[in-house]
């Protein structure tokens, strides 16, 4: 019988956890609703597994993991956490995960894959860790992943593809794991040649020289974009995201590539290079429901519609006249994120926060990485929450606010406003903590943000 800690800053589902792993998993389960409270449990008792949640306050489950393997601690470690966390989950295997356990498919679905991890995570740690098994975790990394992703290792074979990458390029893993020579970008780029993670140790001249428009770059991250063909020969923009993963004494391991098919968003540059598309003249004039939302993002109809409304709405302030013209801007194209953010910025400034909050959630589910988005949503939530007072609207503006500086750490608003969550839950001195870091960044001239120019745009 497995010993299990579960940490959780959410009471309800620690309960739930520990009744379904007691019965079902035959554990014996014990919880900590912070991983300050979980530190001090291990301080006097050992586990064979921990299962982390990732967004908590104070200290996240990150950042616990990062304490106990520092501390030599190599117990399994189970992250829990939510859909599109693709840089937290690369996080957390880099500072020593086992395993992760995504959040949505439903909590029976979760909670028996809980079972089958914790008990694979301690099999594991008895019979050491394989290289099968090194390439299974990172594999399950991948098929973690809502963007189509592959994973090659230090030799250039492939590890992992996931079902993105068999659903944008038709080739399944099966013609692939453990091939290399560059096999993989033949589905990709229509033939055999650098893809962005073949390159992202080289200097950006070099991508540049590949084809590939870089948009950011750090240490161990590059985000481009390039043009190809595919295997059907049809041009088509991809936007990629390559990042190396190394082990807890700093060795590279892998490099997971990221791929995003954004020929729709690219549609213009694509009509004006590539000789290959129809000419627009032969396409029906009065197209089925399907063509006709594909050609209305093709026309940029979804942009238009929400230029007119940002202009009603930014320039002018008439959030009422401008919402059913957001609303077009959403049934024209459906994933424009934007449309959605900015309906929900109108049902803000008309105090209508139910309405504001599901339209944000909808922009962060289509831009999870996007600090505009976020920090709306975030901000939104710290509001509701010091409105009414509920500690779980609290939690959620915390986990929140903790992802928009996941996204950006030079946020001066978000820390600011995690500051005031904290002052508002009692625990002063970690708020003081924060505001000291926002008015740090402000008084160094650090603090940036990433936000659209809407003057421009209306």
């Amino acid at each position: 019988m497995h010993s299990v800690l579960v940490v959780d800053d959410e009471e309800e589902l620690l309960d739930v956890m520990r009744l379904f792993l007691e019965r079902a998993g035959s554990m014996t389960v014990r919880t900590a609703a912070s991983s300050k409270e979980a530190l001090d449990i291990l301080e006097d008792q050992s586990f064979d597994a921990l299962v982390l949640d990732y967004y908590m306050p104070e200290i996240t489950g990150i950042e616990l993991l990062k304490i106990l393997r520092a501390k030599g601690d190599t117990t399994p470690v189970i992250v829990f956490t939510g859909i599109g966390r693709e840089n937290a989950a690369i996080e957390a295997l880099n500072n020593g995960a086992d395993f992760f356990l995504k959040k949505g498919d439903g909590p029976v679905v979760e909670l028996r894959e809980l079972v089958d991890m914790i008990n694979r995570a301690v099999d594991r740690r008895f019979l050491g860790k394989s290289m099968g098994m090194s390439q299974k975790v990172i594999a399950d990394t991948i098929s973690f992943f809502p963007e189509a992703a592959f994973a090659i290792d230090h030799e250039g074979k492939v590890l992992a593809w996931n079902e993105g990458m068999a659903e944008i390029t038709g080739t399944g893993p099966g013609d692939l794991i453990g091939k290399g020579n560059l096999c993989y970008s033949v589905p990709i780029l229509g033939q055999k040649g650098p893809v962005l993670g073949d390159l992202i140790f080289e200097p950006d001249e070099t991508i540049v020289k590949n084809g590939y428009t870089i948009i950011t770059r750090d240490k161990d991250t590059v985000l481009a974009w390039t043009f190809t063909r595919g295997n059907n020969g049809n041009k088509k923009a991809f936007w990629m995201k390559a990042k190396h993963l190394h082990d807890t004494k700093g060795a590279f391991i892998a490099v997971i590539t990221m791929i995003r098919d954004i020929t729709v968003e690219k549609s213009r540059e694509i009509r004006e290079l590539a000789t290959s598309v129809p000419d627009l003249g032969s396409l029906p004039d009065t197209p089925g429901p399907a063509q006709g939302g594909m050609l209305g993002r093709i026309f940029g109809k979804a942009k238009s519609i929400h230029r007119d409304a940002l202009y009603l709405s930014f320039r002018e302030g008439k959030y009422d006249e401008a919402i059913p013209l957001f609303t077009r801007a959403i049934e024209t194209d459906p994933a424009f994120a934007f449309a959605w953010h900015d309906r929900g910025v109108c049902f803000r400034e008309l105090g209508r926060d139910e309405e504001a909050l599901r339209d944000f959630n909808q922009a962060a589910k289509l831009l999870p990485d996007d600090e505009e988005v976020l920090f709306s949503r975030a901000d939104l939530l710290n509001t509701m929450a010091l409105q009414r007072g509920e500690a779980k609207i609290f939690n959620a503006a915390i986990r929140a606010l903790n992802r928009t500086l996941e996204v950006n750490p030079h946020h001066a608003r978000a820390w600011n406003s995690l500051g005031i969550c904290m002052k508002a839950m009692g625990q002063s001195e970690t708020a003081q903590q924060y505001f000291d870091r926002s008015n740090e960044l402000i008084k160094m001239g650090w603090e940036r943000y990433k936000k659209r120019n809407l003057e421009g745009m209306v």
